[in-house]
């Protein structure tokens, strides 16, 4: 090999793809991993290929057992705002134990209890509201009501009390978990698209943390009254990479100074439709330091996306502020203004192009944080007018997909677009890169894996129709 060695050929490789810039973050991998074996040389090639025309479609080469699950619910994080502020158009709250709401209904037509509730607390969860109504907290026209469905009409009377929230406890649980690293401090998890992170009212079970307590051994923590876990079992996918600092949350979460047992601590979390990287605490020490990390905007998060259409222009800088968007809470907006949105947040990502495929019809797009708020990119693609092929909520649908490719293709392979398309059935986006400071060591850690099966083969798919890799993007 004259004096090169694989691993300078592969970084050599990889700038071609990457850029000189992120390869000299990522060359730290080779010395803060575990001892450089065939399978991670094999991994790290299997990157480099990703950022060329079809590579072949293929999964991680280090052990791991695919995950299986029915997990519906998913994350959210409401920042704690004034709790007087609550009902709709105002600031929302996190603790709506006891809430009360006594009106008149002004819709037009018909319109189901639960739904007209939870339109009139803003931020509270439908879930949450139906548990109040079985728990005879409800009455329209001075009836109780015990069922959700329950269709009001305008001039009714609506008095609702909201209950409290019962504990959750999270089990142990025998899930196949693809570690990518561990150590007696941290721990770095793949996951698996269509997983939730933290058990929900509805979805008790076949999280990350119930895998992450048996993987570790661990005691059957109790979430008590926590609306950041539990009060979300409606929602859609949540991206929320920045962490809560709420301090029962933390406790419950894993961290007791009065207690010897060590509980996983999750410092920052994904989408529920989102593959990729996510670092786990395992000590006190540990989960207070990435906290920080996360607070100082530190870590380095890359993303990969497949977007419906391509921005223009082709790499910048998305600076706006994002909100809840108060006609539907399940989703986030870019607030621009005067808008629909609830209070908002400094949101900053940067992007760029790596390719354009199917003759314009897509995008793969590379994400980096700045920030970490929920829904940030996807919220960011949409207001560039690109939403992720598959993100329903965000103006992605397979529809919106087939049409933006049908556009820019011939008619010719209209219905091979189509079948590509129905594969489809989550947002294309994949956490691709995690870099930290590890707590305890101090050392520069990096952390690269590639998407799963169902990206590549819709990629590759795209690949095969057309493709044209920006240069010096």
């Amino acid at each position: 090999m004259n004096g090169t060695t694989p691993e300078n050929s592969l970084l050599t490789n990889l700038k071609h793809a990457l850029g000189p810039k992120l390869i000299g973050k990522m060359s730290l991998i080779f010395f803060t991993c575990p001892p450089f074996t065939t399978a991670s040389r094999t991994l790290t090639n299997s990157l480099t290929s990703f950022f060329h025309r079809n590579p072949p479609i293929r999964s991680l080469t280090y052990p791991r057992v695919s995950f299986t699950s029915s997990s519906t619910a998913s994350d959210l994080d409401d920042e704690p705002q004034g709790e007087d502020q609550v009902f709709s158009g105002r600031r929302q709250r996190t603790n709506y134990t006891g809430v009360q709401l006594e009106e008149r209904v002004e819709d037009a037509g018909k319109i189901r209890l639960d739904t007209w509730i939870s339109n009139r607390i803003s931020g509270i969860s439908r879930a949450r509201v139906q548990s109040s109504i079985r728990s005879r907290l409800v009455s329209v026209n001075h009836r109780v009501i015990v069922k959700a469905s329950h269709m009001v009409r305008h001039g009714d009377k609506v008095e609702c009390t909201i209950s409290e929230l019962q504990p959750l406890k999270a089990e142990g649980e025998d899930i196949a978990l693809d570690i990518v690293y561990e150590d007696e401090n941290v721990l770095v998890v793949n996951k698996p698209a269509h997983m939730v992170v933290h058990p929900a009212p509805g979805n008790a079970t076949g999280t990350l943390v119930n895998g992450i307590l048996h993987h570790c051994s661990l005691p059957t923590p109790s979430f008590q009254d926590q609306e950041l876990l539990s009060d979300s079992d409606d929602l859609s996918d949540n991206e929320l990479d920045e962490p809560s600092f709420n301090q029962t949350y933390s406790k419950d979460l894993g961290f007791d100074t009065n207690q010897a047992s060590i509980r996983p601590g999750i410092v920052h979390r994904l989408d529920k439709g989102t593959s990729g990287l996510l670092v786990v605490a395992k000590d006190e020490h540990s989960h207070a330091h990435l906290s920080q990390q996360f607070k100082e905007h530190t870590i380095q998060r890359i993303y990969v996306s497949l977007t419906c259409g391509v921005p223009f222009p082709t790499s910048g800088r998305v600076d706006i502020p994002i909100g809840r968007d108060l006609t539907n809470r399940i989703r986030m907006i870019a607030d621009t203004g005067p808008t629909r949105c609830g209070k908002s947040r400094h949101a900053a990502s940067r992007y760029r192009v790596v390719e354009i495929l199917a003759g314009g019809g897509c995008a793969l797009v590379e994400w980096k944080l700045e920030t970490g708020r929920t829904h940030q990119i996807r919220a960011h693609a949409k207001y560039l007018g690109i939403p992720l092929m598959g993100d329903e909520v965000y103006g992605g649908s397979r529809s919106m997909a087939l049409s933006r490719l049908q556009q820019k293709n011939p008619s010719s392979i209209h219905s091979q677009l189509s079948q590509l398309v129905l594969k489809l059935n989550r947002p294309c986006l994949h956490a691709l890169t995690l870099g930290f400071t590890h707590p305890c060591t101090g050392e520069n850690m990096q952390f690269s894996c590639l998407p799963p099966v169902d990206f590549a083969e819709i990629l590759t798919g795209l690949r095969n129709i057309s493709t044209d890799k920006i240069k010096g993007s």
